[in-house]
């Protein structure tokens, strides 16, 4: 049998029991065993490991392989179990491509699962690359453990390709995913933040990417070939990538989701990373909803939307790290807040400075009060708006019930259909609240947004 063969039979073995692909290290081990050498030392010197390491994953393995084949497998053996199983005819015949075809349906492999899979993802064999980038250090994590245990489930259970984690500016998007990142770290051969906040071109972070991919290989010009390249490295390897500040991708004065001039090629390449088979994960961080995801989310595609939303009681946490006194009324200062953890960190800081720290008193003033580090955070996305959006705010702020969209046909100088556009488009920037009520669908702003939108156009 040739060695490329028996190393993708057996790849193909695993993956159909395990649910995962062998890694390199597991490949590499297994090459120079069916190669008849001293495995340990040869791929000690090839990846820069103590032999102890790779005796210890090459362990692993014949564990892995004991159970696929269902007889104890060793070093010594494992080429006998391999042509024993006599694959050729039915191995070479099934595979088409990437894709196993079974009654004209098409599967992609990175997929598909086997009854048998485990429950809990096993930890890659080797030490992951992280590479952080510019990432901010994170002092304090408050209690978002639900939510980490989602994402986690859609990245190690379903296999899920690109995730949009969203929300509204200072919700804590940036914190969480660093928090995942740390989480899962282990599962993956690559761990990868950047942020898009200086709106670079799809051009510049492919070869960005590439550059920690491929480290001493030639980077090709060619933005199609760079793209081929990123898929086969997400192919082969197991990938976490986290794209942070996303928004800034999308234009000012458009309605949401809609890319800078230069800047529409980040659709297509997430489009692919949604469509195309590979075994990696791309989480997209904003404050705008890519126009993409909502599609591509309802097409029974590996796409998941994640909205951030109040930190509830474990933002009692920010408070208590601010020494704020008054517990009691706690509650009532992070409803206010709507629990972003940023508004809170701003309102906890004037109230220690103007009103010694006591929250009681603070909460006798007309609520709510804007800090001015506060008002300068909400300014990012107001300024963004398109003229009917604003024309719906300043509606909005100044109606004490929620009303529906209906209701403000007539009331503000544009169509129908331009203040049904914005409605949308403020939803998918999370300016808005919307309320079913009697089959109604009812809009409203949180007491902060209407405060401020009071305050800018007075």
């Amino acid at each position: 049998m040739e060695l490329k063969e028996v190393l993708r039979f057996a790849d193909e073995k695993v993956f159909s029991t395990t649910g995962k692909h062998l890694d390199d290290l597991q490949e590499a081990i297994l090459k120079e065993v069916l190669q008849g050498r001293k495995y340990a030392t040869k791929v000690a010197q090839d990846r820069d490991c103590s032999e102890g390491y790779v005796r210890v994953a090459a362990s692993e393995l014949w564990k892995i392989l004991s159970k696929v084949f269902d007889e104890d497998v060793t070093k010594v053996n494992i080429r006998a179990i391999l042509e024993r199983a006599k694959f050729y005819t039915n191995f070479s015949s099934s595979v088409v491509s990437d894709n196993i075809t079974v009654k004209n349906i098409n599967i992609c492999q990175e997929r598909a699962r086997s009854p048998t899979e485990p429950q809990n993802p096993q930890q890659t064999s080797k030490k992951p690359h992280i590479d952080l980038g510019d990432a901010p250090e994170i002092f304090s994590f408050f209690d978002r453990t639900s939510e980490l245990s989602s994402l986690e489930n859609w990245i190690t259970q379903e296999h899920t390709r690109l995730i949009a984690l969203l929300g509204i500016s200072g919700i804590g998007k940036t914190t969480l995913s660093l928090s995942l990142i740390d989480r899962i770290k282990t599962q993956f051969d690559y761990v990868i933040y950047r942020s898009l906040r200086f709106s670079p071109t799809l051009d510049a972070t492919l070869t960005n990417l590439l550059q920690i991919f491929s480290q001493q290989s030639e980077i090709p010009q060619n933005i199609e070939t760079k793209i081929a390249q990123i898929l086969d490295y997400l192919r082969k390897n197991r990938c976490l990538i986290v794209l942070d500040d996303v928004q800034m991708l999308f234009g000012s004065g458009q309605l949401a989701g809609q890319y800078k001039t230069g800047h529409e090629d980040y659709q297509l390449f997430f489009k692919l990373i949604a469509e195309v088979c590979h075994q990696s994960c791309l989480i997209l961080n904003s404050w705008e909803k890519p126009r993409e995801i909502a599609r591509l989310s309802k097409d029974n595609h590996p796409v998941r939307c994640f909205v951030l939303g109040s930190l509830g009681e474990a933002a009692k946490e920010i408070l208590n790290s601010q020494k704020l006194s008054d517990e009691e009324t706690w509650s009532t200062l992070i409803d206010i807040y709507q629990g972003n953890p940023l508004w809170l960190e701003f309102t906890a800081t004037l109230i220690q400075d103007l009103f010694g720290g006591r929250v009681s008193e603070f909460l006798q003033c007309e609520m709510p009060i804007l800090d001015e580090g506060l008002q300068s955070q909400l300014s990012q996305p107001f300024g963004r708006l398109t003229q009917p959006e604003l024309a719906v705010m300043v509606h909005l702020a100044n109606q004490p019930e929620p009303v529906a969209v209906s209701q403000i046909f007539n009331k503000i100088p544009f169509s129908p259909s331009e203040i049904v556009n914005a409605v949308r488009a403020l939803g998918n920037r999370f300016l808005l609240e919307a309320i079913e009520e009697e089959k109604i669908t009812l809009f409203s702003l949180n007491p902060v947004l209407k405060q401020y939108v009071k305050t800018q156009s007075s």
